[in-house]
């Protein structure tokens, strides 16, 4: 079976990637699962696209293979875009998501309707070994939720809420939610993009 290295040691991404690429043949490997977790990524991009690449180019140009990286993140229009492409580590790295959720309802108390206008945005960006890199993107909008609800999903999802579904992402069955999501729509062009080139 064909190995792709997964520019990640999020363990939630990973399955994630995992469950929307199922059945594809290949298996999609960390960081952390391939022993390489010490390689010093700078994301010091100033975009979603950016910083993708340096993540997929930095662990490709370290081991000589292929490698996959996703940069993602939520803007909401009301705080200007924010936390956008600081989204993991808006308010600190550490800090729970619950905490980062409740401080955006709370930035967002006098929004109404379409003033909570928010997206899900993913970048994936795939390096070779000659220094090609080929990228993608996906996006879904929603709104803010007025408060946290659901268990499934993670990071921003509980607050993420579909007008369309009448929920929010963490109340979508995880096959729901990656039909639909952000990273599910990268991922499927990416694979579409990638097939075309017969790598996959």
């Amino acid at each position: 079976m064909k190995k792709i290295i997964v520019a990640t040691c999020n363990q939630d991404k990973i399955k994630e990637i995992r469950e929307i690429l199922a059945g594809d043949g290949i298996e999609y490997v960390s960081l952390e699962d391939e022993g390489l977790s010490g390689i010093n990524i700078t994301e010091d991009g100033s975009t979603f696209e950016e910083n993708a690449v340096i993540k997929a180019k930095t662990v490709s140009e370290a081991t000589g293979l292929m490698v996959l990286a996703d940069d993602s993140g939520l803007e909401v229009d009301y705080l200007g875009g924010a936390p956008g492409i600081y989204s993991a580590r808006y308010m600190g790295e550490d800090t729970p998501y619950t905490i980062k959720n409740n401080h955006i309802i709370e930035e967002l108390k006098d929004a109404e309707g379409d003033e909570r206008s928010a997206r899900f945005v993913c970048v994936m960006a795939c390096a070779f070994p000659d220094g090609r890199v080929i990228t993608t993107e996906g996006k879904i909008e929603g709104q803010i939720a007025y408060e946290e609800k659901g268990e499934n999903g993670f990071g921003y999802d509980p607050v993420f809420y579909l007008p369309e579904k009448g929920c929010t992402t963490a109340q979508l069955k995880p096959e729901e939610k990656n039909a639909i999501s952000h990273r599910g729509r990268a991922l499927r062009a990416m694979n579409k993009k990638l097939a075309e080139e017969g790598i996959i």
